[in-house]
């Protein structure tokens, strides 16, 4: 149960959204969302999860800061099914995923997330884009939007 009194399996979508400019750094959106995920009925028995959603936050703000030059704002959603993380910044251009050598000690922020989420996409907006990830809790059924590796649901 959460403090609300309503069990996460009967919550149809809670959220909470931020934004971060680029004089604050990533660490204050990884304090910032470690602190709403600990409002989670799964986050305490899902430790793994939540370091790797703790990473991803890290990982797209710091893209938003350093390759959009852009405030970033960061949205969590919770639907009962799927912890969305989503960065919105300031760039049109899609992500990209970097193919970096072993020597390399950055460009890996999108290999990581894809990585350590179920599935991420990115959406183009009207002033910049929006790169989601979503994040499945052990014991909660994936949602129909994950595929499976060889491409169906």
């Amino acid at each position: 149960m959460r403090g609300t009194g309503v069990a996460d399996s009967e919550m149809r979508a809670v959220g909470w959204a931020q934004s971060f400019p680029m004089s604050q750094g990533a660490r204050a959106g990884r304090r910032w969302a470690r602190g709403h995920l600990e409002s989670l009925e799964w986050a305490q028995s899902a430790p793994d999860l939540v370091d790797s959603v703790l990473l991803t936050v890290t990982e797209l703000i710091t893209n938003a800061h350093k390759h959009a030059h852009s405030d970033a704002q960061l949205v969590l959603t919770w639907d009962s099914t799927c912890l969305h993380v989503s960065v919105h910044d300031a760039s049109p251009n899609p992500p990209t995923p970097a193919d970096r050598g072993l020597d390399a000690t950055g460009g890996r922020g999108l290999t990581i997330v894809k990585a350590l989420s179920d599935s991420w996409e990115h959406h183009p907006q009207r002033d910049g884009k929006t790169v989601t990830a979503c994040f499945v809790p052990p014991g909660y059924p994936a949602p129909d939007h994950i595929l499976k590796p060889d491409g169906t649901t």
